[in-house]
């Protein structure tokens, strides 16, 4: 049933035909011989990087041997596995693209019913169907994925060593091969008797130099090039002389080596400074070599230390060298003449380790020359936050260092500005200084938490101090350096609580962080700090403008006012902030601080009048498991003193079995408590504040039985845990009884009323309301003149620094006052 095609339809083929048959060459002749043009590429990859100069000419005879019978493997392997093309194959493989296969069916020819002219007149167009789907045929594309046949991707590991050697080898290295065969100068007419190269050093990026090329009498190469001579013919007929390096050319292990025939001699040397080259002799050649040093690196400190909001320091650098730096450190040690050897810092420091840092390299563009920061954080050093010495280092690729002048600084360091976290921070720093603090200390921070009703604003943080002055007591003056480390640890996590604290309510939120502001002031701390601390700032009077919003919608009657009975909104509270912030930017120091000490006047007398009806977070279960937990707080307090009075030799406030009674009707309270209906029941964060009051109750259980048993450690742990468990109880039943007022639609938002305003129409701070129809007033936040309130202030400091009767810590301060100010 197959003929010829028709001519009319082969002739829209020729091409495509042609383009296919094509592709099946390639992907043939690539599919046989893939495994000998993998071999060339690793051959020119090694032959241009040189490596036939690094061994011996055997190792090298050898080598090419080998290379040639595997060349000579892979020819005859491709030449059985190939096979030539032909027509029919690419006619086949471009019918196989086509819908129908058209090609095939216009070789067939009509058998039966060939006479019928109905039959006839239908096979004719099939046969005009096939021809235009034929007409539309395109060359196909070769397969040339060769994974099944290299599945170790080994032409892929040849391609990239030859595109690596074109880009970073030397094509004259390769023409090194001829010294291979012996007697190559001999065999070429007219051609050089000797054969030599200069590689510079790889760092130095300098291509590697073919001598016989060179005909200048002068020749320029970095200190550390290797030149390589080989010498052919009779020996003795040439010679090289040199004084270009410091050792002999020839050692005697090359001497007595044998040499290939035909090669009369091989001189290897390194350039160590300038002189003369010379290959002596017939075709013999001269130069003058002018060695160039590879200069020492350089380094310098680049502006001030700055210090972030999170204790990280950064200090800038350059560096520069001929050819580029490698590597780089920086060396920070104590400087011991210049520390305040006062109170803790007084005795001997033990020995302190310098802190070695590497320093940061660009990851992109050149490194002859470059500016960089180094950024770290050291707060937890003994180091931080006291005068050091630091010396940069940097490396070049030939193992150069260069050093910069000492860079005497003061290390930034985090800084705490809760007093209480400042305390226990430089207790640390006192016991990494010298163990022998370790009593101090522990006195120093007992003092400081002694009463600690009125200012400690974390409970938290103030039981795990508790713990680790037990331990403190516990050790005595026997410390080992592993129990310092751990210590150290300890108290910086504590003094992150304290600093961080756990406050529950938006307006003691509020005040901390106006405190902590006004301490940063006052110490002259960086502008990212107090950029930082008033973020904090405004964030906690956002959360406490909140507060006064869903307060009102619990009680229409009660809105916050100041002491004269005028009530305030958040936005005027904002635009004092607002005020302060500007202040701080424009550096009106004094100004902002007489602004911040009119906010404080001004949060001191809030009062918020609570309504009668309705019951808030502050009433029924939650206000007594608050009242609970301060009891608890209480008693710990209490339990803490006496065991502490127990262990100074006096007698104890209470007797422990009363201890024990309170313990346990604080146990029976919460029992209670738990029995009642709690925010959340039935839901998630409900059933997980139950749990959390389960461990409680049981560590309340255990705190009483160690009360009985005289056991006061143990108590105050087992009440530290109780605790603990009831701040998380009181956390998971406000989010719930949060959700409960999202799911019955109420909106805790509406921080502004503007309809509650001082029937007077002025605003906390006396100041008329403006005329915009808005929340605020068009005049100055600041009552008075800025400048005059700052001179009345400075003129008070002036005059009390100059009362003689005064405390001198006092005096101290007025003085530190008139100094920042």
């Amino acid at each position: 049933m197959t003929g010829k095609t028709p001519p009319e339809a082969l002739k829209a083929l020729v091409w495509p035909l042609r383009l296919t048959r094509l592709g099946l060459w390639a992907e043939r002749i690539v599919r046989a011989f893939w495994p000998l043009w993998t071999l060339v590429l690793l051959t020119f990859s090694a032959l241009a990087f040189g490596l036939q100069d690094f061994g011996p000419l055997l190792w090298v005879q050898i080598a090419a041997a080998v290379v040639g019978l595997a060349a000579l493997v892979a020819v005859v392997w491709g030449w059985r596995h190939f096979r030539r093309p032909t027509e029919a194959e690419a006619l086949a493989r471009l019918d196989s693209t086509l819908p129908g296969r058209p090609l095939s069916a216009l070789q067939d020819t009509q058998v039966i019913g060939a006479d019928d002219p109905a039959s006839l007149a239908v096979w004719r167009a099939h046969q005009r169907r096939m021809a235009e789907r034929a007409a539309g045929a395109k060359a196909v594309a070769p397969d040339l994925k060769l994974s099944s046949r290299d599945p170790y991707s080994l032409r892929y590991v040849a391609l990239t060593a030859a595109v690596m050697a074109a880009l970073f080898g030397s094509l004259w290295q390769v023409s090194s091969v001829a010294g291979v065969v012996p007697g190559p100068a001999e065999a070429a007419a007219g051609g050089p008797s000797w054969e030599g190269w200069a590689q510079p050093p790889g760092y130095t990026g300098k291509p590697s130099i073919y001598l016989a090329d060179v005909t200048a009498p002068t020749l320029e190469v970095p200190v550390g090039t290797r030149i390589q001579i080989r010498l052919y013919g009779t020996e003795g007929a040439l010679s090289v002389d040199q004084t270009i390096a410091q050792v002999s050319p020839e050692p005697a292990a090359a001497e007595a080596a044998p040499k290939p025939d035909g090669m009369a001699g091989l001189t290897s040397l390194v350039v160590s400074q300038s002189g003369r080259l010379a290959v002596e002799g017939p075709g013999g050649r001269e130069w003058q070599i002018t060695a160039t040093p590879d200069g020492a690196p350089a380094v310098e400190v680049a502006g001030e230390m700055k210090r972030e909001a999170d204790g990280t320091f950064k200090q800038g650098y350059k560096a520069s060298d001929d050819y580029g730096v490698v590597a780089g450190k920086v060396t920070i040690t104590l400087d011991l003449a210049k520390v305040d050897r006062r109170y803790g810092l007084a005795v001997e420091p033990e020995a302190i380790a310098p802190v070695v840092l590497d320093l940061p390299m660009p990851m992109k563009g050149g490194r002859k020359e470059f500016s960089e920061i180094l950024v770290d954080d050291l707060s937890k050093s003994p180091l931080a936050n006291m005068p050091v010495s630091m010396v940069f280092t940097v490396t070049d690729a030939a193992g150069q260092e260069g050093a910069s002048a000492p860079h005497e600084v003061v290390l930034h360091g985090r800084r705490f500005f809760d007093p209480v976290a400042a305390a226990v921070i430089e207790m640390r720093r006192d016991i990494l200084w010298n163990r022998t603090n370790a009593p101090r200390a522990t006195q120093i921070l007992k003092a400081v938490t002694n009463r600690p009703e009125d200012f400690l604003r974390s409970q938290r943080a103030a039981l795990h101090l508790r713990v680790a002055l037990r331990e403190l007591d516990k050790i005595k003056g026997d410390m080992t350096v592993e129990q310092r480390d751990a210590m150290a640890e300890k108290l910086w996590t504590i003094a992150l609580m304290f600093e961080e604290g756990d406050l529950s309510s938006a307006l003691e939120r509020l005040q901390r962080a106006q405190d902590r502001l006004e301490e940063a002031i006052r110490n002259g701390a960086s502008p990212e700090e107090i950029d930082q601390l008033m973020k904090e700032l405004q964030q906690a009077m956002k959360d406490y403008t909140r507060e006064l919003g869903e307060e009102a919608q619990r009680n229409p009657e009660g809105m916050p006012q100041d002491g004269q009975g005028r009530e305030i909104t958040g936005d005027q509270l904002q635009q004092m902030l607002d005020e302060i912030e500007r202040l701080m930017k424009e550096g009106k120091t004094a100004e902002a601080m007489a602004l911040m000490e009119q906010l404080r006047q001004l949060m001191e007398n809030l009062q918020v009048t609570q309504g009668q009806g309705g019951e808030g977070e502050g009433n029924g279960p939650m206000r007594d498991l608050g009242e609970t937990l301060k009891d608890q707080q209480g008693l710990s307090d209490d339990a803490y003193r006496d065991m502490q009075r127990g262990r100074d030799g006096q007698e104890p406030g209470q007797d422990p079995g009363e201890l024990a009674d309170r313990q346990r009707e604080l146990r029976d309270r919460l029992g209670q408590l738990q029995d009642q209906k709690l925010p959340g029941d039935g839901t998630e964060k409900g059933e997980s504040g139950r749990d959390a009051l389960d461990r409680a109750e049981e560590s309340m259980k255990q705190a009483e039985r160690s009360l009985e048993e005289g056991d006061l450690d143990g108590a105050l742990d087992h009440q530290a845990d109780a605790m603990e468990a009831m701040r998380e109880g009181m956390k998971d039943f406000g989010e719930a009884l949060a959700e409960e007022r999202r799911e019955n639609g109420e909106d805790p938002g509406g921080t502004d009323r503007a309809d509650r305003a001082d029937p007077e129409g002025r605003d906390p701070l006396g100041r008329e309301p403006g005329d915009a129809a808005r929340i605020g007033s068009d005049r100055n936040m600041v009552q008075n003149d800025p400048d005059k309130r700052a001179q009345e202030l400075m003129d008070e400091i002036r005059r009390r620094s100059g009362e003689a009767e005064r405390p001198a810590e006092e005096l101290d301060y007025l003085k530190r006052l008139l100094d920042l100010f």
